[in-house]
């Protein structure tokens, strides 16, 4: 039976999708999860669907924030639309993900047709079992010689997932985002699996606007900023809001595309401006006077910003009773890191204080008075907020991956230490790029201090970081050296590979 048949044949079982209430739905974008372990081509996948450039931005490959997207097509010669949830793949976001399947429609389990079934498959399974929401099993790389899709059914199978053709209910579909099969089949299975599901067509019910909060932030020069799903009613400018005690009024809207719009409605997802304070991430969004607009606890909500920045009352930094501790201040760049990181963070460290935005004097100060140490997470440290932490001696630094921060706070635990402020110790331009077995040669010219093997290094492109890896090999010629100092040129191979471009610049690190 294919799709079209499956459509009708439930419609004409169930009277819950006859003519007048799945017409709604039409008009209706699915909200969709897109959960999976990591580097199983959950962005990569959207990138496709997109036709965008988002993993190869991301530093580490690694998506690190929930984002929104919203993607039009033609389906049957009818415009629809969906909106995609992209959760973050490392283990230390697992909250984040809880977050993004409880605000979707319908999951998109992403699984390597390589790698099969992974520790972060199985909780993504575990999330989308209890948010009770239907779901898609999509294998990945389906292009690639090694694929073994029977051999991933049969771990899915073993892992509690119902496959159809085996017995059960779940679809799933093999693709390939770097050849683009079957893109257009899975936007289509999206559409058939929102219209024959009792989710896709519950959220109508509801007049009474209500959202979920996905994202949270505060922005150093607007204020609060919220990244919002609708799943009742609409939302437009200056509607007054509430999430929890928190209160505001829509000042303004910004789609997934980044363009100001007046309002939104069920299925799409928005960027708020109006929160008097950051919400707590998860927390149910209402209009004022809404007759459901009694808080709802949900599962990984986290406390807002009233409860970030006090200090620990346990006396000492380094003490809890008998066991020496160490103590940090985390700044991250939105709420759903922080989360992230804090549920990371080994039980030994005391967190003197959490909160969002840009490291501040008043957090070296404190940090200094309470023996602690600053670590930020996905933000930019000010020229003058990195000289007064040399000058008053405060470990201040930065981190883009967020298992590079845990992996540095253990070795602190464990006796190692870690140097004061990031340290630039070269600096050269990309100015050639050559093929070298499976990867590519940067061929720089350094032009500041000096570049070596092993260095850690980080490619920026303009203002922004591309990623960070480490110096593999280091050539002038066919000769193998150790070393290139200012004013030389060489051919540098770096592990991980990072996407950069001609004019790159590679800082090297301390």
């Amino acid at each position: 039976m294919d799709k079209k048949e499956k459509s009708n044949s439930k419609s004409k079982e169930d009277p819950r999708l006859s003519s007048k209430r799945t017409q709604p739905s039409a008009s209706v974008p699915p909200v969709v999860a897109v959960v999976g372990h990591v580097d199983h081509g959950k962005t990569t996948l959207l990138d496709t669907i997109r036709k965008s450039n988002i993993a190869q931005r991301e530093h580490g490959g690694i998506t690190q924030g929930i984002g929104a997207s919203k993607i039009e097509f033609i389906n049957e010669g009818e415009k629809r639309a969906i909106t995609f949830i992209d959760t973050p793949g490392h283990e230390a976001f697992s909250h984040m993900r809880g977050r993004g399947v409880m605000a979707a429609d319908i999951g998109l389990l992403v699984v390597s047709s390589v790698d099969g079934v992974k520790p972060q498959t199985k909780e993504s399974i575990k999330f989308l079992k209890e948010a009770d929401v239907p779901f898609i099993v999509v294998l990945t790389k389906s292009d690639l010689a090694e694929k073994n899709p029977e051999k991933v059914k049969r771990e899915l199978l073993k892992a509690g997932v119902l496959l159809e053709g085996y017995g059960g209910n779940v679809p799933v579909i093999e693709v390939s985002a770097k050849t683009n099969t079957n893109i257009k089949e899975l936007l289509s299975l999206i559409l058939l699996v929102f219209e024959v599901s009792n989710e896709g067509l519950d959220s109508l019910k509801e007049e009474e606007f209500k959202g979920v909060v996905i994202e949270s932030k505060r922005d150093q020069r607007i204020g609060p900023v919220s990244t919002v799903v609708i799943k009742n009613g609409t939302l437009s400018v200056r509607d007054e809001i509430s999430a929890g005690e928190i209160l505001g009024r829509v000042k303004s809207l910004t789609d997934t595309l980044g363009k100001r719009v007046d309002r939104a409605t069920v299925g799409e997802a928005v960027e708020v401006l109006g929160f008097e304070k950051v919400p707590q991430v998860g927390s149910t969004v209402f209009k004022k006077g809404s007759k459901i607009g009694a808080e709802v606890v949900v599962p990984f909500a986290i406390p807002s910003e009233k409860s970030e920045s006090a200090p620990s009352a346990s006396g000492s930094p380094f003490l809890n009773e008998e066991t020496p501790l160490l103590s940090i201040i985390i700044v991250a760049d939105t709420l759903g890191s922080l989360e992230a990181i804090t549920n990371a963070i080994p039980k030994e460290i005391s967190i003197v204080s959490k909160k969002t935005g840009d490291i501040t004097p008043a957090d070296l100060l404190l940090a200094k008075s309470v023996g602690a140490i600053v670590l930020g997470f996905n933000i930019k440290i000010k020229p003058e907020i990195i000289k007064l932490a040399k000058t008053e001696k405060i470990l201040a630094k930065n981190y883009n991956l967020i298992y590079e921060l845990i992996d540095e706070i253990t070795d602190v635990l464990e006796g190692r230490e870690l140097s004061l402020v990031e340290e630039t110790l070269g600096r050269a331009k990309i100015v050639a790029q050559f093929p070298f077995e499976k990867t590519k040669v940067l061929g720089v010219a350094v032009l500041e201090g000096r570049v070596a093997k092993g260095d850690k290094i980080r490619i920026t492109r303009k203002d922004e970081i591309v990623g960070e890896s480490i110096i593999s090999s280091l050539r002038q010629g066919k000769n193998s050296i150790s070393k290139v100092e200012k004013g030389n040129e060489a051919g540098i191979i770096i592990s991980p590979f990072l996407d950069f471009t001609i004019g790159d610049m590679v800082i090297s690190l301390g």
